[in-house]
């Protein structure tokens, strides 16, 4: 068959996360009074994260299934 389009979902997905995360990790703390006191970053790039290893997942367990 062709490339399963959750594999790049999936890859773009975790990078963006990734990054998201190290930012929301390293930027300072006084940005996050615009937010209410919470880490926008680092929520949502975690979210991102999840959402990209779980498209991950579910590439590698359909390329399992369909080995002859």
């Amino acid at each position: 068959m062709g490339l399963d389009i959750r594999w790049p979902i999936g890859f773009i997905f975790t990078i963006y996360g990734a990054i998201l995360v190290i930012f929301g990790l390293t930027s300072n703390r006084e940005s996050l009074g615009r937010s209410l006191g919470m880490n926008i970053d680092l929520v949502w790039g975690g979210v991102m994260l999840v959402f990209g290893l779980f498209m991950g997942g579910l590439a590698l367990r359909a390329s399992r299934q369909n080995r002859p």
